[in-house]
C-alpha cells in the first residue's frame, strides 16, 4: 500500500452541478407497506390491520389498492395544508397529478390519503402508538406530493497527492421544498437519509489543504442483501404478482409454513424453503416462475372483467394436454422425497437433514483416538442456511463440552445443542436417574465464551426469593419470554410478571420483587391486564380482560373482542366472556377451544326410507 506523508494535498479540480429532487406520488398499498416497513419497521400484516383500523373509524381512504390519483377534493385539501403550515412559496405551481407504474394496475380507489374535504393534522387526531405513527406517514406523504421541488447543489472534488487522485463528494440543500414534510425511505439502513446534507468545505481549485488525520479504511464486497418485507412486495409489484389486497397474506404465509424466518426486519430462507423449492424448479419449473404467476394474474383479471370464462380455464390448468393433473401423474412416481429432504453445502464438511422434528446435521468428527466418525447432531430450529458456518458445525458434530464439575454436586456440566437451540445441563443423560437439569441459553452469552460460574448461575434457577405477605412463595426464574419473577400462591394458581431493565434475575431480592408483584399486570403487549380469568378447561389459551390503546377488550389467544366503556369490570363474570367470545368467533370457535361444546356446522335429517 503507498504513504502519503510529506507531498502536499492539492485542490485540483471542483465541481459543483444543481439537481432537482420531485416529491414521490401518494401512497398505494405496496408503497404504503414499503414505507411503514422501512420506517416504522411494522410487518406488512401490522400494516394493513393498522390501517384498516384508521379506514373503518374515517380517518384514512380505502386502502387497498393501487392508484396514485387523488381527487380534486383531496389535490385541494393537501394544498391548502401546505400553503398554512409552510407557506406558499413551498407550494407547487400545479396541482400535481400521477400516473400508476404498476403492472396490471386496477385503479378502482384514489391513493391512500387523509379522509375528508380538510386533512387532520396528526396531532389533530388523538391517535396514539401505531395509529399515530401510520397516520403521521399517510398525511406527510399526501401533503408532500403537492409540495415544490427540492433543490441541491451536488459538489465533486478532486484532491491530487503527488501522483495519487483522491475524489470526494458532498451536497448541499439549496431549498427544502417538500423535504419539509417528508423523505422516502431507503431500503439500506445504513446509508444516510436524503435530507442530511453533507456539505464539503470552500474549496477552490489549487488550495493547499491542511491534514489534521489520516485513517486507511478497507472496502469489501459484501454479497446482496436479504429482502426485507418492504422489498420483497416492491419485487411483487413490479413481476406483477399478487394484488394490493394479497402481499401481506403472500408474506404472512411464507413465514407461517416455515419458509423464512423474519430476523432484524430481514426475511431469512429456513432450510424447509430450499428443500421445497429444489423439488418444484426441478419437477414443476413453470408453476414457480414469476412470468407464470403474473399471467395468472392477467387470466383472472380477464375471469373477472367478464372477458373469458372461468370454468373452461381452470379445466384447461387442470386436465389439460399440459395441465396440473397430467403433471403430477407423470412425476409422482418420479419424485424421491428422501432426496429433497437434503440440503449440501460446499463449503461445509456436512449434510443437513430435513425431518418431521426439525434439520439436523450429519457429518464426521475426531473422536479420542483420533480417528474420523460418523456423527449426527440437532440444529436449532431458528437457524438458517445462511447463519451456519464451520464453527457451529464442529460444535453441534462433537457433542456436549464438558464445561468443569460443579463443586456442591460434584457432577459434570455440560454445552449441549438442541432443537431450540444451545442449553447447559447438569450431570449426563443416565436412565436410572430423574431427568437431568437443564437451562437454555440467553441470547447475549455465547457459546465460545461459556464459563462454568456463568452455566451454574443458569443452572440455579428458578431461584427461591421468600414467602409472600399474602401466602405462597415468591421465585426469580427464565422463561421464554425473558427473565421474570413468579408468584406460587398454590398448587394450581400462581401469578407472573416480568423483571424490568435493570434488575438482574440473579440478584433480584424478595423485596425488590414484592414491588414489581405490586404493579398492574401488563400483557405481552405491554397492556394493562384489568382481570384474568386463568385458562379455563375447555379452553387452548387463557382468558383475559386488557386494557389498550382503543380501551378495554376481552382476549383470548389471537382472538379480541371490545368491551363496552360502562361494563363494571369487576363483576364481569367468565360467562359473559365466553359468550362474547362465542358471538366473535362463530364457527371459529375451534381456534381457541379444545372440544367444541357446539357446533354451527347444520346437520340433516337422513330420511328412511
Amino acid at each position: 500500500m503507498k504513504t502519503f506523508s510529506s507531498e502536499d494535498w492539492l485542490v485540483s479540480k471542483i465541481e459543483k452541478k444543481p439537481s432537482i429532487r420531485k416529491p414521490v406520488p401518494p401512497f398505494t398499498t405496496s408503497t404504503l407497506q414499503q414505507e411503514a416497513n422501512r420506517k416504522l419497521r411494522l410487518s406488512a400484516r401490522e400494516t394493513m390491520r393498522c390501517a384498516q383500523g384508521l379506514y373503518e373509524r374515517g380517518f384514512i381512504t380505502y386502502m387497498r389498492t393501487d392508484s396514485v390519483h387523488l381527487s380534486e377534493q383531496a389535490t385541494r385539501a393537501a394544498r391548502e395544508c401546505v400553503s398554512s403550515m409552510y407557506g406558499k412559496e413551498y407550494l407547487s405551481n400545479s396541482p400535481r397529478q400521477f400516473n400508476s407504474t404498476a403492472r396490471n394496475a386496477q385503479e378502482a380507489h384514489e391513493a391512500i390519503r387523509p379522509a375528508g374535504e380538510v386533512f387532520k393534522t396528526p396531532k389533530e387526531t388523538n391517535l396514539t402508538g401505531r395509529d399515530l405513527s401510520l397516520y403521521d406517514l399517510i398525511w406527510k406523504r399526501t401533503v408532500a406530493s403537492q409540495m415544490a421541488e427540492a433543490r441541491l447543489t451536488m459538489i465533486n472534488a478532486e484532491i491530487s497527492v503527488g501522483d495519487g487522485l483522491f475524489k470526494s463528494s458532498g451536497k448541499s440543500i439549496d431549498f427544502a421544498g417538500f423535504f419539509r414534510a417528508y423523505v422516502e425511505g431507503s431500503d439500506d439502513p445504513s446509508s444516510s437519509l436524503e435530507q442530511q446534507e453533507i456539505i464539503l468545505p470552500n474549496l477552490t481549485t489549487g488550495t493547499c489543504l491542511e491534514v489534521t488525520n489520516k485513517e486507511s479504511t478497507f472496502h469489501e464486497t459484501k454479497p446482496p442483501a436479504r429482502y426485507t418485507e418492504a422489498a420483497l412486495v416492491k419485487v411483487l409489484e413490479k413481476e406483477g404478482i399478487g394484488r394490493p389486497s394479497t402481499y401481506a397474506s403472500i408474506i404472512g404465509t411464507i413465514v407461517d409454513r416455515g419458509y423464512a424466518n423474519i430476523s432484524s426486519n430481514t426475511l431469512a430462507p429456513t432450510f424447509t424453503a430450499f428443500a421445497v423449492t429444489a423439488l418444484l424448479e426441478e419437477h414443476f419449473p413453470d408453476l414457480v416462475d414469476t412470468t407464470f404467476t403474473a399471467k395468472m394474474e392477467s387470466s383472472l383479471d380477464e375471469i373477472s372483467s367478464g372477458n373469458l370464462e372461468w370454468l373452461p380455464y381452470l379445466e384447461t390448468f387442470y386436465k389439460g394436454k399440459n395441465g396440473l393433473e397430467v403433471k403430477v401423474q407423470k412425476t409422482e412416481g418420479d419424485i424421491d422425497g428422501k432426496a429433497y429432504r437434503q440440503v449440501d453445502f460446499e463449503d461445509l464438511p456436512c449434510v443437513v437433514r430435513i425431518g418431521s422434528n426439525g434439520p439436523w446435521l450429519e457429518g464426521t468428527k475426531i473422536d479420542a483416538s483420533g480417528n474420523e466418525i460418523q456423527a449426527k447432531g440437532n440444529l436449532p430450529m431458528d437457524i438458517t442456511p445462511g447463519d451456519l458456518d464451520i464453527k457451529q458445525v464442529d460444535q453441534i458434530l462433537s457433542g456436549p463440552s464438558d464445561l468443569g464439575t460443579d463443586p456442591k454436586t460434584g457432577e459434570k456440566v455440560f454445552l449441549r445443542f438442541g432443537p431450540y437451540g444451545p442449553y447447559v445441563q447438569l450431570g449426563n443423560n443416565d436412565q436410572d436417574k430423574a431427568k437431568p437439569r437443564r437451562a437454555s441459553l440467553p441470547k447475549e452469552l455465547k457459546t465460545d465464551d461459556l464459563t462454568l460460574d456463568e452455566a451454574l448461575e443458569l443452572l440455579s434457577l428458578p431461584r427461591l426469593l421468600g414467602v409472600h405477605p399474602e401466602g405462597g412463595v415468591v421465585e426469580a426464574d427464565r422463561g421464554r419470554f425473558g427473565p421474570y419473577i413468579k408468584w406460587i400462591k398454590n398448587e394450581s394458581e400462581s401469578e407472573n410478571r416480568s423483571l424490568k431493565k435493570e434488575d438482574d434475575v440473579f440478584t433480584v431480592d424478595i423485596k425488590r420483587a414484592l414491588e414489581i408483584l405490586a404493579m398492574p399486570k401488563m400483557g405481552r403487549g405491554g397492556q394493562e391486564v384489568l382481570k384474568d380469568f386463568g385458562k379455563p378447561k375447555e379452553f387452548k389459551e387463557k382468558i383475559q380482560i386488557l386494557n389498550g390503546r382503543y380501551g378495554v377488550y376481552l382476549k383470548c389467544g389471537k382472538i379480541n373482542v371490545s368491551i363496552a366503556k360502562d361494563t363494571d369490570i369487576e363483576k364481569f363474570t367468565i360467562d359473559e366472556a365466553v359468550s362474547l367470545l362465542e358471538e366473535k368467533l362463530k364457527d371459529k370457535k375451534g381456534a381457541i377451544l379444545k372440544k367444541t361444546k357446539i357446533s354451527n356446522k347444520k346437520t340433516t335429517s337422513k330420511k328412511k326410507s
